[in-house]
């Protein structure tokens, strides 16, 4: 059997976003650039607000226009919300897979968010954030991918 060396890119930003026209294509380029450099790339994304929309459409379109075989969008669910469970087949089409974080599905909903969040932050090689407030949980990731040395960039202009 032949394995992949896999590579691992999990994505953190504030839930409003509206830098969508300034950070397209340096995102674009940005996974073309790990996509070309790496043999298989998974991106694992979650579903809580405006950046996790921007990175998964992103994602897709940069799948579809420049190479898809080498790669796996996943959106990380903290637990099974009802609008997965009311759209399983909308969300298996949008996403390469679906999971359920483990620890975070076993936790209080209220403390799920963080859970999973540092279960993908764990899984990465790379965190790519748009963080530009000392406060929340993209930016709790992007603390603890610093104090467990995983690289990290930052697109927001201001970096905190």
């Amino acid at each position: 059997m032949n394995l992949l060396n896999i590579y691992t890119v999990s994505f953190f930003g504030h839930r409003d976003f509206s830098e969508h026209l300034r950070l397209e294509l340096t995102l674009e380029n940005m996974l073309k650039d790990i996509l070309t450099q790496h043999e298989y790339v998974v991106f694992l994304v979650g579903r809580n607000g405006e950046f996790d929309q921007f990175v998964s459409s992103t994602i897709r379109k940069v799948k579809r226009d420049f190479c898809r075989s080498n790669s796996e969008l996943v959106c990380v669910l903290p637990y099974e919300t009802s609008e997965f469970k009311n759209n399983v087949e909308s969300f298996l089409k949008y996403y390469d897979r679906v999971e359920i974080s483990s620890p975070a599905n076993s936790t209080h909903f209220k403390a799920a968010i963080s859970k999973r969040n540092i279960e993908m932050v764990s899984r990465s090689n790379l965190l790519i954030s748009y963080v530009n407030k000392k406060a929340g949980g993209a930016y709790n990731a992007v603390r603890f991918a610093q104090k467990n040395n995983i690289p990290f960039i930052n697109l927001a202009e201001n970096n905190i």
